[in-house]
């Protein structure tokens, strides 16, 4: 009786025996050494605070998919008959849109720019048209028998273009033999209200280098054919330029 409860001891029970023999398979197979044999209870139940080693199936664990990142995503879709990657065609046409918009604000901003400048310039030109026409009007509209060279140099200074060499022609071979004859004189001035207001003149269009100004302009003539003196009343356009000089006056219509 007590050798055959040393070898019952010593052996264990069957079910003893198996699951040690799988405990030490598994161990074998995971490179760890077997855990010594508790009982059965012990063995199923998992050990508090220690990794479960399962061993991976026959065929191998499935990769889960990898994320894929944000410059993966399509913004445009790839056209198939270039074949150029999305990513790269959607930066292009950014990049092209983007050029547009700043080319058109350029152009915007250079079209503004210059319609300012060229509001300012117009408005300059009105006063400094004005300001030459009732200068030079009483200078170009008058003379005097007995200074006629110097009266028609004066006018000239003041002259340019075609309209100066027109004024030298006429003033030599007409208004001077006539002058000289009848002594004549001819006094110009601008019209001026009664009350002393501003000269009669208005500027009828303007631009940043060319004007035109209508003067109301009264002219007194004397001579030997006129017993009294005469008064006219004229309406005159005179046409102003800008020159290098200043402004000057490129033509005057009596109307």
């Amino acid at each position: 009786m007590a050798h055959q409860t040393a070898r019952t001891r010593g052996t264990g029970s069957p079910a003893r025996r198996t699951m040690t023999a799988a405990a030490r398979a598994a161990a074998k197979r995971t490179g760890r050494p077997a855990r010594p044999e508790r009982g059965a209870r012990e063995e199923e139940r998992t050990p508090a605070g220690r990794t479960l080693l399962v061993e991976p199936p026959a065929n191998g664990w499935e990769d889960p998919p990898e994320p894929e990142s944000f410059e993966s995503f399509e913004l445009f879709e790839e056209d198939p008959e270039d074949g150029a990657p999305p990513r790269t065609t959607g930066r292009r046409v950014l990049t092209a849109v983007l050029g547009a918009v700043l080319v058109a604000a350029l152009a915007a901003a250079a079209v503004l720019g210059w319609q300012y400048r060229q509001g300012r310039q117009t408005e300059q030109a009105r006063g400094e048209a004005v300001a030459t026409a009732l200068k030079a009007a009483p200078v170009v509209l008058s003379y005097d028998y007995r200074h006629l060279d110097r009266d028609f140099s004066r006018a000239r200074a003041l002259l340019t273009g075609h309209f100066r060499d027109q004024y030298g022609k006429t003033t030599k071979a007409a208004v001077a033999p006539t002058a000289t004859k009848y002594h004549g004189v001819v006094k110009a001035t601008v019209a001026t209200p009664a009350d002393g207001g501003a000269p009669a003149a208005s500027v009828v269009s303007a631009a940043p280098d060319r004007a035109v100004v209508l003067l109301f302009v009264n002219q007194v003539t004397r001579s030997t054919q006129v017993p009294q003196p005469r008064l006219d009343l004229n309406r005159v356009r005179m046409t102003l330029t800008r020159t290098s000089d200043g402004w000057k006056v490129s033509a005057v219509d009596a109307l």
